[in-house]
């Protein structure tokens, strides 16, 4: 099976991003994309970001989670501490976050640090989930294999049953990582290839360093 994709191709022409209109916090132009992002009716799940992490395999791994709050220290996502990359994080937790919002021709690239956020803090999102996420955070021990579909609706069922009346507490595998950025890149697609990329650097005096990168 064979497709050949090299006539596939876009003119990127919606916007610009030039030095002038960046502001010296690149969570600030953050803050102004995600918005603009968030209200337009042509970008679904606003939230949805890219996370890569170095498996205890040494291979790369990429997938899609979602973002809960971002912060001026970071970044905020949830999962489970056993899964393949709550254990990638233990064992290395230089990881990159990436945002593509295909409508906006618009990409976020975010090089980071991930920590475990505070058990309170990951004790008062969990408590804000529906009681069906909070079941399936018990019932499922993520990125394990399972024999069949059956077997993971059979473990929440018996969650359901134990819980039944009961207030859900949060599991102590599961809760959520704060990433603090080093390295942040503003990505916007421009004609001809041209794109403009914008990236801060952290600097060790915490101020931030903006270069333009060549597309």
């Amino acid at each position: 099976m064979a497709k050949d994709l090299s006539n596939y191709r876009k003119s990127y022409e919606k916007q610009e991003l030039l030095e002038s209109n960046c502001p010296g916090n690149p969570m600030e132009l953050f803050q102004t994309w995600f918005r603009n992002a968030d209200d337009s009716d042509t970008v679904e799940e606003t939230n949805a970001m890219t996370i890569s992490t170095i498996g205890i395999d040494g291979f790369p791994k990429s997938r899609v989670v979602l973002l809960k709050k971002f912060t001026w220290e970071g970044f905020i996502f949830y999962t489970n501490y056993t899964s393949e990359k709550g254990k990638a994080i233990e064992n290395n937790n230089n990881i990159c976050l990436s945002f593509f919002w295909p409508a906006l021709e618009q990409q976020i690239i975010i090089k980071g640090k991930a920590e475990k956020l505070a058990e309170n803090l990951s004790d008062g999102y969990f408590d804000s989930r529906p009681n069906g996420s909070k079941l399936g955070a018990w019932a499922s021990n993520q990125s394990t294999v399972v024999s069949s579909r059956e077997e993971l609706d059979k473990n929440l069922k018996m969650f359901e049953r134990n819980f039944e009346g009961k207030e859900i507490q949060r599991p102590p595998h599961w809760g959520g990582y704060l990433v603090k950025p080093e390295s942040i890149e503003f990505w916007q697609g421009r004609p001809n290839r041209m794109h403009d990329r914008i990236r801060y650097r952290l600097q060790e005096d915490f101020s931030w360093k903006l270069e333009r990168l060549a597309p």
